[in-house]
């Protein structure tokens, strides 16, 4: 039987379009390669213990896939989506994976109704962005919470939703207008129903999304949905169908990423950029280092660049060469790990900076700094942490004085956001902690001058004050996300101080181990607040909520463990960090599962509780 010219044209289409994208995929997987794989697998860089090239190509593309995901390299791609492992996996196998239904979710987990998100999302009860405004106060107000200290002994799992593939949870869950919006470190954003968990539409981008997804809903009634992944790109999506409306990458440098949600204010978004070349230096082969962190102001509606401010104003340049001839740059570092927080009083733009990577140091690292909204221009700098120059080469053993030159370099980044509160009779103050383990509060209006400081922790490269605090305009609450691997039971804690005076108003410590096994009960995700009730979660997956007025656990659930989800995903919940609860219209939402960072029980799941 013949075939017609018409259906013969549509098969040479469809055959022209699988044939670009298979060439588009080898060309990503190519590009992955050269920029994170090549300096240990071939040439006079290889790694006596990688498998060379050739090696490789012997293997099956599956094979290389679960080394990726699974195996010694896990650690080293932790950062890529699924879509770049994939890619990655048949590029130096040289052959096709088959079908990947692991990370399908099935059509019954979608809605049935194709209802557009409301016109006014935003007018509603709301939790958008990673601190719930422009201030970054985590706070939820009794009226959008629908939810009291009294209404958690009637507190019930509703429903749970499990990320396919993933080994850690989502993002900072944002709910506007009956809709949840997360994204996931495989690279792929849901819209799911905030009442059910049915799935509205998903979206798979570039690379891992870490950061919290911010809302805009436009004059005309569009909802706009804005987000950064570990790739340095900054997308715009319709949040009513998932189509992207803009991507622009806003650093060049190829470790640079995107850890916080950008922040929207007046038609701009102001992107924080961080990286990941720190941990890139335990090579001796690596050239370290010529990250600069920066702030980046996109005009909201395009994603044209406006501004773009580095957090340390010197060109890295060659510095020395270390013991095996690798040239050195510097300087390098100050990373912005945290979401942007925005003065309208002073049109300026606070943000905290983590520390240098690479010699010499620098004023902005370890700091909290000032920006200009309009210009980008620094305003001004305060400096917590000098001479902090830390990289991945400081743990070993066999460290360089030219790579890290002080091993017990404190690694004291600012991680969490600032917080922007009014204290009374017309003043306001900035306050936030770090990874010392110290909250500052300073002077917005004196160039950042440090009014008071408390210390509520030890401190350290993991601990400290971590991921983030709350405040309800009266008192700031921070976990203690300290880990003592010598005494774990004596780890984590809740603390809060008075904003008025630095006065630590209560303390208590982490609840121990008791039998559990394992055990990591320090408090590294950022905590959110409602009237009366502080919550906190912990590295060995406990969920707690504590009285404000006295630090008593009102209510406590055991999140590290199997769950049914309503999309038919296998799941299981874990060590939480990074993100922390959304609360909105009665119902609370957390995400639990975490592999990095000092995460040591992998999950995906998200939890959907309600008063019953």
């Amino acid at each position: 039987m013949g075939v017609s010219v018409s259906v013969m044209r549509k098969l040479l289409v469809l055959l022209g379009i699988l044939v670009i994208a298979g060439t588009a995929h080898a060309q990503d997987g190519a590009a992955l390669y050269r920029t994170y794989c090549a300096i240990c697998h071939e040439g006079p860089t290889a790694d006596a213990q990688a498998p060379s090239r050739e090696a490789m190509k012997r293997m099956t593309a599956e094979r290389v896939l679960e080394s990726l995901e699974k195996g010694s390299m896990r650690a080293r791609v932790a950062e890529r989506s699924r879509a770049q492992r994939r890619a990655l996996a048949e590029y130096v196998s040289e052959k096709r994976l088959a079908a990947d239904s692991g990370g399908l979710i099935p059509r019954s987990a979608f809605c049935n109704s194709t209802s557009a998100p409301s016109t006014n999302a935003l007018a509603g009860p709301a939790w958008n962005g990673w601190g719930r405004g422009i201030t970054n106060t985590r706070f939820q107000s009794a009226e959008a919470a629908e939810m009291t200290a009294d209404d958690l002994s009637h507190l019930r799992l509703k429903w749970a939703f499990g990320f396919p593939g993933a080994s850690s949870a989502g993002t900072q869950p944002v709910v506007a207008g009956g809709r949840l919006y997360i994204a996931t470190a495989e690279g792929e954003m849901y819209v799911l129903d905030a009442r059910t968990g049915c799935v509205h539409w998903t979206l798979e981008v570039e690379a891992s999304i870490r950061s919290a997804i911010t809302l805009e809903q436009r004059t005309n009634g569009e909802l706009i949905a804005y987000f950064g992944d570990q790739a340095a790109n900054v997308y715009a999506v319709d949040a009513k169908v998932g189509k992207v409306l803009w991507k622009v990458r806003v650093d060049e440098h190829p470790h640079a990423a995107i850890t916080a949600a950008p922040q929207l204010y007046n038609g701009r978004l102001y992107v924080p950029v961080s990286s990941r070349e720190e941990s890139q230096v335990g090579d001796p082969r690596y050239p370290c280092c010529s990250f600069r962190g920066s702030i980046v102001a996109l005009d909201a509606t395009t994603g044209r660049r406006i501004w773009k401010t580095y957090t340390v104003s010197q060109t890295p340049g060659p510095t020395i060469k270390n013991s095996i001839g690798t040239q050195l740059y510097g300087p390098a570092g100050g990373a912005v790990w945290n979401t942007p927080t925005v003065d309208t009083k002073r049109n300026v733009l606070y943000v905290g900076t983590g520390n240098n990577f690479a010699p010499p140091s620098t004023e902005a690292s370890d700091s909290l700094v000032a920006f200009d909204l309009n210009t980008g221009q620094v305003r001004w700098v305060h400096q917590v942490t000098e001479n902090d120059i830390w990289n991945g080469s400081c743990r070993l053993p066999n460290r360089e004085a030219a790579v890290c030159p002080e091993k017990d370099a404190p690694d004291f980044d600012f991680t969490g956001s600032p917080l922007l509160v009014d204290i009374g009779s017309g003043r306001q103050l900035i306050v936030v902690g770090n990874k010392s383990g110290v909250i500052f509060g300073f002077d917005p209006d004196d160039r950042g001058k440090i009014i008071w400081q408390r210390r509520v922790a030890n401190g350290g490269s993991g601990g400290g004050v971590f991921w983030g605090s709350a405040t309800d305009g009266v008192n700031i609450y921070a976990a203690n996300a300290d880990f003592l691997a010598a005494d774990p039971g004596a780890s984590g804690g809740m603390n809060v101080v008075e904003l008025g005076t630095g006065r630590l108003v209560w303390s208590v410590p982490g609840a121990g181990c008791a039998n559990r096994n394992p055990c990591k009960p320090s408090q590294a995700a950022a905590v959110t607040l409602i009237p009366g009730v502080v919550f906190s979660g912990t590295m060995d997956g406990r969920l707690r909520a504590y009285s404000t007025r006295d630090g008593k656990v009102l209510w406590e659930y055991n999140t590290a463990r199997e769950f049914t989800t309503v999309n038919a995903v296998k799941a299981n919940g874990g060590s939480m960090s990074n993100s922390g609860p959304a609360i909105v219209g009665g119902m609370l939402y957390v995400n639990s599962g975490y592999s990095h960072h000092g995460g040591i029980l992998p999950g995906n799941v998200l939890l959907a509780f309600s008063k019953e």
